[in-house]
């Protein structure tokens, strides 16, 4: 049997993104990573029934019963090295890590980012934001971009990258539709495999 890098799943929504990736290990894309762990930084989201439906062991550290972001970064570094992670994916996680949390795992975080970094991208650019932000500039072109977490939001070495064609008359929602299904839905279970794959190798 071939040795599997554990991977967790770090969400705090629907967890489309999520999906994207237990689709991907179905189906053999994945194949260097197992998704071993899925945590919440809240209760009661989607993302959660989606780990449970997978049979995916699914955990909740409720940041805003913390007592600082430090707190909640220990509590998380704590529950990831009991389980022997080896890659974390950001799949909609709506909180930023400090640089000792991403030192801590210094190449072994990835995340998604709905537009073709450096453009509109950074702090407060996320969810529709990106797309409004697109939008109004009158880009022809967007796309989606998986890159290494650092310590600057979304600034760690990029992936891979998608581009999408950008519609007449598109709204952001129609914009962020389309980019989910047509470049994040892909790049990010490829980059999983691609990392999981090093990690294996080098391991």
């Amino acid at each position: 049997m071939l040795r599997r890098a554990k991977v967790a799943v770090l969400v705090s929504g629907g967890g489309t993104n999520l999906q994207a990736l237990i689709d991907a290990e179905r189906e053999g894309i994945i194949k260097s990573g197992s998704i071993s762990l899925v945590v919440s930084n809240k209760p009661g989201v989607f993302a959660l029934e989606r780990a449970e439906c997978a049979g995916i062991p699914a955990k909740v550290i409720n940041k805003k019963e913390c007592q600082s972001s430090l707190e909640f970064e220990a509590k998380l570094i704590e529950l990831l090295d009991s389980e022997g992670i080896e890659l974390i994916v950001l799949a909609g996680f709506m909180c930023i890590l400090s640089e000792s949390f991403t030192t801590h795992y210094k190449d072994r975080i990835i995340n998604v980012h709905p537009s073709l970094i450096p453009s509109f991208c950074g702090e407060g650019f996320y969810g529709l934001r990106v797309h409004e932000a697109a939008l109004s500039y009158g880009v022809k072109v967007s796309g989606a971009t998986v890159h290494f977490v650092n310590e600057i939001p979304d600034g760690g070495r990029i992936i891979m990258q998608k581009a999408v064609e950008v519609k007449e008359g598109d709204t952001p929602e129609l914009l962020q539709r389309r980019i989910m299904e047509e470049a994040e839905w892909k790049i990010l279970p490829m980059s999983c495999e691609l990392v999981c794959s090093e990690i294996v190798k080098n391991a």
